[in-house]
């Protein structure tokens, strides 16, 4: 069956009425819809999904952006995690950081409207959640504080930078940094109505070899009450993760709050209680994020590891680790969603596995096996779009035929306890 006419067979059943403007009005919903989750990432860290590229107009960059959502609400997702804050910049009028140089191409650039904003308005119009995502410690991908808005934050607090594999961050071992941060992502909790908060994996970077993350000076003033380094940083982590939690429930007590770690938290020959993988990565040891205890804790609203492994690779077998991350939920209130690597597919460098369209639709199939699985979450928006050898029709047509409501909102009592 050829491309357009598969799609057209994995989309028949979907309401795709244009009105007057061109725009795909959202699909009128039956009674009976189903729950869970069904999210897509869209990226704008290096112009990866969206915009196609710094310096378009206002109107050019409005138009890609609910092209994106309506390519979501046409594929029956729910909820787009809108990347806002992809380089401690901002893609709304922030008091605390610079417009995104992604916008105009300029850091600090006046884009000419409101990305977040709109965002969020026309997601909700079209039967989507808005998760506004943010990353928490990544300043730029150069090494040059120079080239950084003579404004920005980094520049005024160069003690809070720390320059590694070529690139800057600002040290989690700070507490003045941990609220900073915090502050500069609840300004938009507090001016839009988001459905949620959502981090990405980068936490601590992932190791560089031959370099050091030089915390040296943090670490002797702030890590005396623990036994190593290792677990002065992790606990950086989760208080970041506590506080964030406790700040938002208060802010906006509708938001959700998550977080989409790296996919495997320890391996079982490091840790028993850890999966049966082999990972070169693991979450705990390098980037000091402790997901399975977030979990098991039940400090945030929902978890998304990202499972971007083929059914059988061996370092990292999808089919072992569903289990293993339903296991880590069963009696949590955090929800667990899977994230999904659509952006594999068909790339002629990856296995041969994902040169097969029905790759994706199987990992569905074999997570409905696993009550704690609520859902998926695909990366990213930009194959979604182009989904070139049609697996994300197949994952639509072998089980997003029934419409979607919104996930069902986390109950029980607020994460976290920080300031």
């Amino acid at each position: 069956m050829g491309r357009l006419s598969r799609r057209a067979f994995a989309l028949a059943a979907l309401s795709t009425m244009t009105s007057a403007s061109g725009a795909a009005a959202a699909p009128r919903h039956p009674r009976r819809a189903a729950t869970g989750m069904r999210g897509v990432w869209l990226a704008t860290v290096s112009n990866r999904d969206w915009p196609s590229k710094p310096g378009l107009t206002a109107a050019q960059q409005r138009a890609e952006l609910i092209a994106h959502l309506d390519r979501a609400a046409a594929d029956r997702l729910n909820a787009v995690m809108f990347q806002v804050r992809p380089t401690a910049d901002a893609l709304w009028p922030s008091p605390y950081e610079p417009w995104s140089q992604y916008l105009t191409g300029t850091q600090g650039g006046n884009p000419g409207w409101d990305p977040l904003g709109t965002a969020v308005a026309e997601a909700h119009r079209r039967g989507l959640q808005l998760h506004a995502w943010f990353n928490p410690y990544r300043i730029a991908n150069h090494g040059d504080p120079t080239r950084l808005v003579a404004s920005h934050p980094a520049r005024r607090h160069p003690d809070w930078v720390v320059t590694y594999g070529g690139k800057l961050y600002y040290n989690p071992g700070l507490p003045e940094v941990r609220a900073f941060v915090q502050d500069a992502i609840l300004d938009a909790v507090r001016k839009y109505p988001v459905d949620a908060v959502h981090f990405d994996d980068y936490f601590y970077p992932y190791p560089v070899a031959g370099q050091t993350f030089d915390d040296d000076a943090a670490y002797d003033e702030y890590g005396g009450a623990f036994p190593n380094r290792a677990d002065w940083r992790r606990d950086n982590i989760d208080k970041l993760v506590l506080e964030t939690a406790a700040r938002i429930k208060r802010i906006r007590p509708t938001a959700q709050f998550g977080i989409s770690p790296f996919g495997v938290w320890r391996n079982a020959a490091t840790d028993p209680l850890g999966s049966d993988t082999r990972a070169g990565v693991q979450s705990y040891d390098d980037n000091f994020a402790d997901t399975r205890k977030w979990v098991r804790e039940g400090w945030i609203d929902y978890l998304v590891p990202q499972l971007y492994w083929n059914i059988g690779f061996a370092a990292a077998d999808y089919a072992k680790l569903v289990p293993w991350w339903a296991k880590q939920a069963q009696g949590s209130r955090t929800k667990l969603y899977l994230g999904e690597a659509l952006y594999k597919a068909g790339d002629p460098a990856q296995p041969t596995a994902w040169q097969d369209p029905a790759e994706l639709s199987r990992h569905l199939t074999l997570a409905r096996d696993h009550k704690q699985v609520r859902g998926h979450v695909f990366f990213a928006a930009r194959e979604v779009s182009s989904d070139p050898i049609e697996a994300m029709a197949r994952v639509v047509a072998d089980h997003y035929q029934v419409p979607a409501t919104s996930p069902r909102r986390v109950t029980g009592p607020s994460a976290g306890t920080g300031a």
